[in-house]
């Protein structure tokens, strides 16, 4: 085979397209750790997400190999009763960091309440989360729609068309949860500089 022939049947070679996907491990108790503890250096989650997680990665191996799923998920609740003890999970905490980064983005309190349940924060420690952003924040949703507002521009924060715009500005903070009125407020307000003073003050409160 000349040379030519030689570098077609290598590139050929390079080419071929793998067959087959990485089959996924048996669980074992040890894995399940390993999933969570690597999961957990990436992304900060409550109980719950970390649960899923676990859950999905079962569902996967068992598709594949025999599995025992009741011991399986009594794996999981051990490893997310280790976690909470050492402190790498911690749903309060979560709750706390979770509300005030919503709360900066500009989503209302009930936006913020639902965002957490979906992630399977319980009740109490979204009530604990959001009564902490009230200790810091004389208005939070006010605060949090004036926010929103100057992220995307509206009312006041508009420089120009703010009649034309209007109905559309009021659907935007409605659609994070806040009410007409507060919409309204922000949206008519003339003074944006005197808005934020207002979310801020004690007064507000």
């Amino acid at each position: 085979m000349d040379q030519e022939h030689m570098n077609a049947a290598d590139a050929g070679q390079e080419r071929k397209p793998r067959t087959g996907r990485r089959q996924p491990k048996k669980i074992t108790a040890q894995r399940l750790e390993r999933v969570a503890l690597a999961y957990l250096e990436k992304y900060a989650a409550p109980a719950a997400g970390v649960r899923r997680v676990l859950q999905r990665r079962v569902a996967k191996a068992a598709r594949v190999h025999d599995t025992d799923i009741e011991a399986a998920h009594e794996w999981i609740e051990d490893v997310i009763a280790r976690l909470i003890r050492s402190g790498l999970v911690d749903d309060t905490a979560y709750a706390e960091m979770r509300a005030g980064s919503l709360h900066r983005q500009g989503a209302s309190a009930r936006m913020t309440r639902a965002k957490l349940a979906a992630k399977g924060v319980g009740a109490e420690d979204i009530d604990a989360a959001l009564d902490t952003l009230a200790e810091t924040v004389a208005a939070p949703d006010l605060a949090a729609a004036c926010n929103w507002a100057r992220r995307r521009r509206l009312g006041r924060w508009r420089r120009r068309d703010r009649e034309d715009h209007r109905d559309r500005d009021l659907a935007s903070l409605g659609r994070q949860g806040f009410g007409y009125e507060l919409a309204r407020k922000v949206v008519d307000a003339e003074d944006r500089e005197e808005l934020e003073r207002e979310a801020l003050s004690e007064d507000s409160a």
